[in-house]
Parts: structure tokens; C-alpha cells; sequence
């Protein structure tokens, strides 16, 4: 069972398998962290619609004001 020359290490494409691995989890954390990041923040905070119930009110009565009769 054991190897003629004594030694129980792993073989090289084993450590370069295990190698590689390590490297996409470590990438795969990295992706995680940032898709949790990018959702808790909204893209562009400045242009979202706020609507002040003042402003609402305001621009109702500019609408009025330009209304075409005929």
C-alpha cells in the first residue's frame, strides 16, 4: 500500500488541484462580498424621484396656469 521509496506525500497534480481550488474560493468570497456591498447601496442616491408634498402642489398649479382653452 504504502510507495517504494517510503514517502506518503500527494502527488503534484493533487497539490496543484487543491492549489487551484484555494484560488476559486478565494474568488468566489471576493464576488460575495462585493454583490453585498453593490445591493446594500442604491447606485445613484441623487437621482432618485423625491416628490416634496409642497413641490407636488406647485407644479400642479404651474400646469394650470399654461392649459390652453379653446
Amino acid at each position: 500500500m504504502e510507495s517504494e521509496d517510503g514517502t506518503a506525500g500527494l502527488s503534484t497534480a493533487a497539490l496543484v488541484a487543491i492549489g487551484c481550488n484555494a484560488f476559486v474560493a478565494v474568488l468566489l468570497v471576493l464576488l460575495c462580498l462585493i454583490l453585498y456591498r453593490a445591493c446594500r447601496v442604491p447606485s445613484s442616491p441623487e437621482r432618485l424621484p423625491v416628490l416634496d408634498p409642497s413641490e407636488a402642489g406647485n407644479q400642479q398649479t404651474k400646469e394650470h396656469k399654461y392649459l390652453l382653452t379653446s
